[in-house]
């Protein structure tokens, strides 16, 4: 597998690899794999990261790195949300590279919007001066990014994200059946406050939707009918998926198809964050796309491992 880089990311809801290899320009996919391991459980009312979700985490980064090791010339490992907001993200970090052998690079909200655009550009067409906004809600913020090239021109990160939403308005989670008007209200008023900043940077002409939330709410409505991948998700289609899902308690949603058990109780959330940043973007539809956070940022780094290359003779990805 010569040329192959993996990264490891940390979120808030999830722990993923990626391996894969793109210096001729294409992505080639080798690995992917995510584990839920909601590490962020907590952090918006401790400011911490709790005993379990550190150790299902750090297991999660254990299988990962076994996964890959041996098949890639570098390997990354970054931390998102969570990590970023948490008062012993030190001591964490260490216990990472004390499993990964690198160190673990927290990325700021806008590294993150920039890796997210960056990964969403490379799963849509090419569009020459076309101006694109992409989307990425995680489960512990939201980030927007609009540019025309390959680095945006403007980004914002949004302290909002699926978990953080559901802790803030627990009833979202299901556990005590559909959810009442009440909770609702609460949740589309904090998500629209929220994400209000986000009309400051309209005028985007497409939308790219990444991340967990935007595929696992095209699987669900996209059930049985195919791929996810560039399929069209209009607001109007998030909104009516939002009340479904309201109507639903948590074992009814993982019952239904396309929906991960892991993912059923912060995907009201999820669904309602994107029909919202929509909403504030004055977007009617946006567009899912496979390349997300991950894929950006090795894309990001086999850019300036190219430079150094030409620059010095010995800092392409495959040469080191």
């Amino acid at each position: 597998m010569s040329g192959y880089l993996a990264v490891i990311s940390i979120g808030t809801n999830s722990t993923r690899v990626l391996l894969a290899d793109a210096h001729d320009g294409r992505p080639h996919v080798a690995v992917e794999r995510s584990i839920g391991t909601r590490l962020g459980e907590g952090v918006g009312e401790s400011g911490m990261l709790g005993e379990e979700p550190m150790e299902r985490t750090l297991e999660a980064v254990r299988v990962h790195a076994g996964s890959v090791r041996g098949h890639y010339l570098r390997l990354y490992a970054i931390a998102t949300s969570a990590v970023r907001r948490a008062t012993n993200r030190d001591a964490f970090s260490r216990a990472v590279e004390r499993i990964t052998g690198v160190p673990l690079r927290v990325l700021s909200g806008e590294e993150e919007a920039a890796a997210s655009f960056r990964g969403a550009l490379a799963s849509l067409p090419p569009s020459s001066g076309t101006l694109t906004g992409a989307i990425d809600v995680g489960g512990g913020s939201t980030e927007y990014a609009i540019g025309e090239g390959n680095l945006p021109q403007r980004s914002l990160s949004v302290e909002l994200g699926a978990v953080r939403l559901t802790e803030a308005v627990p009833e979202l989670g299901g556990q005590y059946g559909p959810i009442g008007e009440g909770p609702v209200e609460r949740a589309r008023a904090l998500a629209g406050e929220r994400l209000a900043p986000l009309s400051a940077l309209r005028g985007a002409q497409r939308i790219a939707l990444v991340g967990g939330s935007a595929t696992s709410a095209a699987s669900l409505i996209r059930a049985k009918r195919g791929r996810i991948e560039r399929y069209e998700l209009t607001r109007e289609r998030l909104e009516a998926t939002f009340v479904r899902l309201c109507a639903l308690g948590i074992e009814e949603r993982r019952a239904l198809e396309g929906v991960k058990a892991q993912r059923a109780d912060i995907l009201p959330a999820g669904v309602l964050i994107l029909a919202s940043a929509l909403e504030c973007l004055k977007m009617e539809s946006a567009t899912v796309t496979a390349g997300d956070l991950l894929l950006g940022y090795l894309l990001q780094q086999q850019d300036a491992l190219a430079v150094a290359r030409h620059q010095g003779g010995t800092g392409g990805w495959w040469n080191r």
